[in-house]
């Protein structure tokens, strides 16, 4: 095994090759199709074809044989070249993950080859109205038909899922009850976009991207019994095997917003004159974009870091770096966009240097898929030991 912290040749051949395709579609197309409200579905389709989407999909089921640590990769020098994809977050990490690691073998072979080639999407929804951050007090729940099929009743409210439009499905979050102790468990259900009783809305949001958010009604959906993905009395286990790739993909959606505005930022201090001298000649400046850049890069370690736990096996370990890693990459990217702008000063609100808009792209890695806050209770508590405080 190779050191962490030096990416083997596949690595950087891979990281040269998705870079290469990111900036021949680059930050104009991007911005055209989010405005319009569109997929970007060229982007999307060869990315697919050149293996991209699947990269740490198993090798058996058409995927790339990899792990997240080549799907971060992936989404970070997309990123990095103004086209960062959402969905690469949601459907080969998250919800490929779980079925790759705890579906039935039908499950894999009906979904794993289309997510893996692109021709099949899945949304995850996992955040209610009323439960935020606290996954335990999650009320969707799902409760066995009473006619003895074998099938599931799925009901309750999900928000912020993304995608759904041009999904072909939904991972969903629920609960069931134990039959022996009456408490609820959480579960994980495969639902059909296009099943009876499933109704979703587009969420108003003040965020320019292609992937649009959508608040979803499930009012007594009828699943067959193969719907639930894995063991329903395992729920907790599998669960958080879908959240910390996705807390180690937004670190790597993030960071790549936070190259790609550097880059911009940079770009531009050094062909900027005034007064005879090009604006990254001042320290005040070139400073507080070299702190940004150091900010970034250390951010970008730690992701390393919990990518490679998690690909290893280590669940624990992985759950404590991912935490980490996107909580620094959502406060440098912040500070680097927040820089960039600064340092365009008027151009850094226009539309022809696509910085103004990732201002609010940014937010969101501070606020999902868990907020700073509970990120650092979360520390508090399992790193460092202090009591629960809440």
């Amino acid at each position: 095994m190779s050191a962490p912290l030096i990416e083997t040749e596949d690595r950087r051949a891979l990281r040269e090759a998705v870079a290469a395709l990111g900036r021949r579609y680059g930050r104009e197309y991007f911005q055209r199709k989010a405005r319009a409200g569109e997929p970007v579905e060229e982007l999307w389709s060869e990315a697919a074809k050149l293996g991209y989407l699947g990269v740490n999909l198993p090798a058996e089921y058409g995927g790339g044989g990899a792990g997240i640590a080549e799907l971060a990769l992936v989404l970070e020098e997309l990123g990095a070249a103004g086209c960062p994809l959402l969905m690469l977050i949601v459907s080969p990490a998250i919800c490929g993950t779980v079925i790759a690691r705890f579906g039935t073998e039908e499950q894999k072979q009906r979904w794993l080859p289309g997510l893996a080639d692109g021709t099949r999407v899945m949304a995850f929804g996992i955040t209610e109205p009323d439960a935020g951050s606290n996954s335990h007090r999650i009320s969707t729940v799902a409760r066995r038909a009473e006619d003895g099929s074998g099938d599931w009743l799925l009901s309750g409210r999900k928000v912020f899922v993304s995608g759904i439009d041009h999904a072909d499905a939904v991972l969903f979050v629920g609960r069931t009850e134990d039959a022996r102790t009456g408490k609820l468990k959480p579960a994980l259900f495969v639902v059909p976009r296009e099943s009876q009783g499933f109704e979703y809305r587009p969420i108003p949001m003040e965020l320019t991207a292609p992937e649009r958010q959508f608040q979803v009604f499930l009012d007594d959906v009828r699943l067959p019994a193969d719907a639930l993905v894995g063991d329903e009395d395992a729920g907790l286990l599998q669960l958080f095997a879908g959240l910390n790739p996705e807390r180690i993909m937004t670190a790597a959606f993030t960071l790549g917003i936070a190259r790609y505005a550097l880059d911009t930022a940079v770009a531009y201090a050094r062909t900027r004159t005034v007064w005879d001298r090009p604006i990254g000649a001042h320290q005040g400046i070139a400073h507080p974009l070299a702190q940004c850049a150091i900010e970034v890069e250390l951010a970008r370690l730690m992701t390393q870091k919990a990518a490679q736990l998690y690909d290893a096996g280590d669940d624990l370990g992985a759950g404590e770096a991912a935490n980490m890693a996107k909580y620094a990459a959502g406060e440098a990217s912040c500070r680097a966009v927040d820089q960039a702008v600064q340092t365009l000063g008027g151009n850094g609100l226009t539309q022809e240097y696509g910085l103004a808009a990732l201002i609010t792209a940014t937010r969101v890695g501070r606020v999902a898929p868990v907020s700073r806050e509970m990120i650092l209770n979360y520390v508090a508590q399992h790193t460092l030991g202090l009591p629960r405080s809440y």
